[in-house]
């Protein structure tokens, strides 16, 4: 199978591309900028995918053209940390455009490279949830994944009668230099969980909202 994975330089995004790559399945990995371990992976890397450039990804994108996409897993992403009191709107200004509106232009840009049978993952957050906010905080962050849950039951809708499946997916609080290593899993566990929510994904599961344990999250 082809899988395309954004962010996949680092944390969980590499995980992905090196798990995948281990189960023999071939691997686009899609980045700002590479590592030294995303180029010695064996994954097919394409850089300088800047998901808050949007007027430039349909061009950056263009490597693709020809390419049949199985599996899209929009994984990139940023965190803020904004409060009530302390905020910045170009921050948070930042994080709609590269976790939320990011992921629809890339999306639209690859749908000719779908086909039926086709899955999308959109790696997403509870923090994203209005039900499983019990904290506050993170303006920015919770916004823009929010807004990704949304975006990823319209398209679920959207596509259902075209026969492409679409996942809103937690990770999991995931020890990567986003969280400054604070997480309580390794990238590799979530990286595991994340594949097998995709592979069981299907037209009758299209826009759920789950954990990479299996665990069907509050909206």
């Amino acid at each position: 199978m082809n899988i395309v994975i954004t962010g996949a330089n680092r944390g969980i995004g590499l995980a992905l591309t090196k798990a995948y790559l281990a189960r023999k399945d071939n691997v686009i990995a899609l980045c700002r900028n590479s590592s030294d371990e995303l180029n010695k992976s064996g994954a097919q890397v394409h850089c300088g995918i800047d998901l808050s450039r949007h007027e430039q990804l349909k061009e950056s994108l263009s490597v693709l053209k020809n390419t049949k996409i199985d599996v899209l897993i929009n994984n990139a992403g940023v965190l803020g940390n904004e409060t009530l009191n302390n905020w910045d709107p170009h921050t948070i200004d930042y994080q709609y455009r590269v976790n939320a509106l990011g992921p629809l232009l890339l999306t639209q840009c690859l749908l000719g490279n779908l086909q039926r049978g086709s899955k999308i993952g959109f790696i997403t957050s509870r923090m994203g949830s209005m039900g499983d906010n019990g904290s506050g905080g993170y303006y920015g962050y919770r916004m823009s994944k929010a807004a990704l849950n949304a975006l990823g039951v319209s398209m679920a809708n959207d596509l259902k009668d075209q026969g492409i499946a679409v996942a809103l997916l937690h990770p999991g609080f995931v020890q990567t230099e986003m969280v400054n290593n604070a997480g309580d899993i390794d990238a590799q566990t979530s990286a595991k969980g994340l594949m097998a929510r995709l592979d069981e994904l299907s037209i009758d599961t299209t826009g759920c909202f789950m954990h990479a344990n299996g665990e069907r999250l509050p909206w």
